[in-house]
């Protein structure tokens, strides 16, 4: 979780474009990012797989009135709402796309090709049918702030006592690298989004950092079975919560919208 799901950035500029804020081309350039190229394959009416923009552009002629994301892991089908083919595709690749209004789902399959630090990256989008049900486990903004601020407190006390927050070099360049991408531009979410949202999704990803850094570095003073374990029901709940709240910071104006 040191990096913003490829859902996140679909869901978020898609819901951008749908709203108006901007334009399909700029829309298309800001999901693709850093990858080489993103791909749509199954979409309906399209025999080939199409380029972003166009895809884009046809979801909202099929009816796509808002995109809202998955994040589910084993155990947890978090944002999903069926049928079984999608939730298992949507499971493997551990995030997924659903169109509100439009009864599809799309899911990334990542192609990487070349050598460290010159990786060339192809997604392509899988265009599923889905259910238009209610998302699985999915808070609002609210519950997910503050279920983010005790899952922090309660896992920070467990693991300073056990030893295992992220430290020396390799953490250190971690937590640079993430904070000189935070302060780059600091666009978190795409236009339209409130500053709630924002907000929460800041929290998330920060908390996901850490346990992404207490998880990779080692057993650090955790030498014995119970400590080990114990370190791992500290993480577990806490990777948990900053999950469902990147889900509700995603999907909070397709939420708002709905409410109106």
């Amino acid at each position: 979780m040191l990096s913003e799901p490829r859902a996140g950035r679909l869901a978020a500029w898609g819901n951008a474009l749908i709203a108006h804020m901007v334009s399909p081309d700029d829309a298309a350039a800001a999901v693709v990012g850093e990858d080489a190229v993103h791909r749509v394959e199954g979409l309906p009416g399209e025999d080939a797989p199409v380029g972003l923009t166009l895809a884009l552009g046809r979801l909202r002629a099929l009816g796509a009135s808002g995109l809202r994301i998955a994040l589910p892991a084993p155990g947890h089908p978090l944002g999903l709402s069926g049928p079984p083919e999608f939730n298992a595709r949507a499971l493997e690749a551990e995030e997924a796309v659903i169109c509100e209004g439009a009864a599809l789902g799309l899911v990334p399959e990542v192609y990487e090709a070349g050598p460290e630090g010159d990786v060339h990256v192809e997604v392509v989008w899988h265009c599923l049918p889905v259910r238009e049900e209610p998302p699985a486990d999915v808070p609002s903004l609210g519950e997910a702030e503050r279920e983010l601020a005790e899952a922090l407190r309660d896992a920070t006390e467990v693991l300073t006592r056990l030893d295992l927050a992220g430290s020396g070099p390799v953490a250190d360049a971690a937590v640079a690298a993430y904070r000189a991408r935070a302060e780059r531009g600091r666009e978190v979410l795409a236009p339209g989004y409130p500053p709630r949202a924002v907000r929460v999704l800041e929290l998330a990803q920060r908390v996901g950092m850490l346990v992404s850094l207490a998880s990779e570095n080692g057993h650090g003073g955790a030498v014995s079975a119970s400590e080990m374990a114990a370190r791992g029901d500290a993480l577990r709940p806490v990777e948990r919560v900053a999950r469902r709240a990147q889900v509700a910071a995603y999907n909070s104006v397709v939420v708002e919208r709905g409410m109106r």
